[in-house]
């Protein structure tokens, strides 16, 4: 199983130890009452990540200020945004976790993921060094939407609305296409009973952000000044 996630990271372990405890959930290290959880490689990977991500963000983003540069730094490296990273590459399946945890969906739990892909991160550089970590990182990057409102477009809209008397939006699955690994979601938001706008996404989270940002466009709000 290492060997799959291996390949998946383009990474190889010189010492599988180290991967095993980025993999390890408490609940499972409790459950044996032996070795290392994942928590210690969970805090260094935080700040890997974070140095990491605020370099790539300042050579990129010349001209952006402080506070810019930290917001869309803060949403990058969230938690929310670690998970999707950790669902993309299947993370879950390869955790130990304890009985009770796997049995209650711990495998797909967003702080589960999101803590153990920092772990992972962690794991990297104690076992390759700072440069082995950073081009992992970087290469989740190239992939990533940098973007200075940090792409909360769900609370910017209802934001907007509110400023307007308005009600809070409400959002509502419309279908569901594709496998069970590849599926896509179609989200519509609606005020007042009425359709908004329509998103699409790999879950349904990120169909809900882009009917958020699509209602945005329609109204003109998505630029300053909303």
């Amino acid at each position: 199983m290492s060997e799959e996630l291996e390949k998946v990271l383009n990474y190889t372990f010189k010492d599988k130890n180290i991967l095993r405890e980025a993999l390890t959930h408490k609940s499972y290290a409790a459950e044996r009452r032996q070795g290392r959880d994942n928590e210690r490689l969970e805090f260094l990977g935080d700040s890997v990540l974070g140095l990491v991500v605020a370099g790539y963000l300042y050579g990129l983003l010349a001209a952006k200020e402080e506070g810019a540069l930290s917001k869309i730094k803060s949403n990058l490296v969230s938690r929310h945004n670690l998970y999707f990273w950790a669902a993309d590459i299947s993370l879950g399946k390869y955790m130990l976790l304890g009985q009770g945890e796997d049995s209650a969906g711990g495998r797909a739990r967003e702080s589960i993921l999101s803590n153990a892909m920092e772990a992972v991160l962690g794991a990297v550089y104690l076992d390759g060094g700072f440069g082995a970590a950073s081009r992992i990182i970087l290469n989740w990057l190239a992939t990533q939407k940098i973007e200075a409102d940090g792409g909360d477009y769900k609370s910017i809209l209802q934001e907007y609305l509110q400023k307007r008397g308005k009600p809070a939006p409400e959002y509502g699955v419309v279908s569901t296409l594709g496998p069970e690994h590849e599926k896509i979601f179609t989200v519509e938001v609606r005020l007042n009973g009425a359709r908004l706008a329509l998103g699409k996404g790999k879950n349904k989270k990120s169909a809900e952000q882009a009917a958020a940002k699509a209602a945005l466009q329609s109204c003109g709000a998505a630029a300053k000044g909303r």
